[in-house]
């Protein structure tokens, strides 16, 4: 029986811990800081010992394996040390993917995930298939993969879940783009973070599918550095493809294996370039799965958005507030602004990740009445936009920038929380701040 830590006492960490009880192994959670009370019920549910406010190295370096959670930098001094001691540091989803004999189709990319995932997800449980959803939303990976019996898994993925694989494998891969994000965690440097996501192509062969974006430059560049034995599969907006999806006369065209299907892009639900690029990825998924082309029409035109992405919350005054705390980085921000077809009134800020800002500087010229900064410090803001908005405000909370958008909104102007920044600031997480501004908003 060997010994498992788990290092971090989140979703992620919780379920690990779970299935390595599961599976017989002596398992032990530690957590520096005080874990949830939920999470507490669940470990002694499973009679797992655990710990929490803080870390005893002669319970963690005892361990055969450590799964680490995906929120824990490799810089802090634990990890160094289990390292040191030639302990190896694996994620939930590289452990759980041990025990799991489903088919997998794993989304990554700096933008975009959550919504193809969540697309394929309902796709395929139009289809009638057996499938969980799990990674980076939902309910963990590994706590499914202990409790529950499917086919198919649908697993967004991210940069950090993904630096901890190694023997995992996806059967569909999915690559959405590369943009400059989270580079505080990978030593600021740009190629450290292109081949972390690089690595949901790791261990795929000749039978499996890889779906990537032609008109991402990064993604292209970096594909013929690696070796890859599967199939490849592009989508495009800018050329046609042999194989794969692209547009042309306003339909998305779907060709795999000899089969095609096409739809007007005008019939998708979600609207805007990134999200024809996301229906385009969960179209060719669909193919490769054989799944009917009215359930892929039916799904890809009733699928209703993702909750803190680009969400319609309310109309006031003839003024719409839209909730896009998901928007984490410069890039998901650029997509929304440029989607906005009336004057804006923009809620930005957080935590910053060493953010560069210069691509939103047109649209905000263009497109921006007034600039809210919803932050601890938002001098890099100020500095940044002082030239660009008429009028710029500080705020620190929720409340406070609906209240400041309320009184400076004009009729016809819309609201857009899309901060371009972490949350951790301020708020919880992302959902937390998304959630706090949408109760400001119906209390208007």
């Amino acid at each position: 029986m060997s010994r498992v830590v788990v290092l971090g006492g989140g979703e992620s960490g919780v379920g690990a811990a779970v299935l390595a009880s599961v599976k017989g192994h002596d398992t032990f959670l530690t957590d520096c800081n005080m874990l949830q009370e939920e999470a507490k019920a669940m470990l002694e549910r499973f009679n797992i010992p655990y710990e929490e406010g803080g870390h005893t190295k002669e319970l963690i370096l005892n361990a055969d394996e450590v799964i680490k959670s995906p929120g824990i930098p490799d810089s802090i001094p634990i990890v160094e040390e289990i390292t040191g001691n030639g302990i190896p540091v694996i994620s939930e989803i590289e452990f759980a993917g041990r025990y799991d004999k489903a088919k997998k189709i794993c989304i990554t990319g700096s933008n975009g995930k959550t919504t193809t995932t969540s697309i394929i997800y309902f796709l395929l449980k139009n289809a009638g298939l057996n499938v969980g959803l799990a990674g980076n939303i939902g309910q963990s990976y590994a706590f499914q993969v202990a409790t529950r019996e499917y086919d198919y898994y649908v697993l967004e993925l991210s940069s950090f879940q993904l630096d901890g694989m190694y023997d995992f494998k996806a059967d569909i891969a999915v690559l959405l783009n590369i943009t400059p994000d989270h580079l505080d965690r990978y030593d600021n440097n740009m190629e450290n973070y292109i081949k972390a996501k690089f690595r949901i192509t790791r261990n795929m062969s000749g039978d499996d599918c890889f779906i990537f974006c032609a008109d991402d430059e990064i993604s292209i560049s970096h594909l013929n550095k690696i070796v890859l034995q599967a199939k490849k599969l592009p989508f495009s907006q800018m050329k046609e493809v042999s194989e794969g999806a692209y547009l042309k006369d306003e339909k998305m065209n779907v060709v795999y294996n000899n089969d095609s299907y096409e739809m007007y892009v005008n019939e998708l639900s979600l609207q805007g370039r990134h999200n024809i690029y996301n229906s385009m990825a969960a179209a060719i998924t669909g193919k490769v799965l054989q799944i009917k082309d009215e359930v892929l029409r039916e799904s890809l035109t009733s699928f209703k958005g993702v909750e803190h992405r680009l969400e319609n919350v309310l109309k006031v005054k003839n003024v719409l507030y839209i909730n896009d705390s998901k928007a984490t980085n410069v890039n998901s921000t650029w997509y929304a602004l440029e989607s906005m077809k009336t004057p804006v009134i923009w809620i930005a800020g957080g935590k910053d990740k060493g953010n560069d800002y210069q691509p939103l500087y047109d649209l905000v010229k263009d497109k921006v009445r007034v600039l809210i900064c919803l932050g601890v410090d938002n001098k890099k803001l100020h500095k940044e936009f002082s030239d660009k908005v008429e009028e710029i405000y500080d705020a620190g909370s929720a409340a406070e920038a609906v209240d400041i958008a309320y009184k400076l909104a004009k009729s016809g102007d819309t609201v857009l929380l899309s901060p371009a920044c972490a949350s951790f600031d301020l708020f919880k997480n992302y959902e937390d701040r998304g959630k706090q501004f949408k109760e400001a908003v119906a209390k208007l």
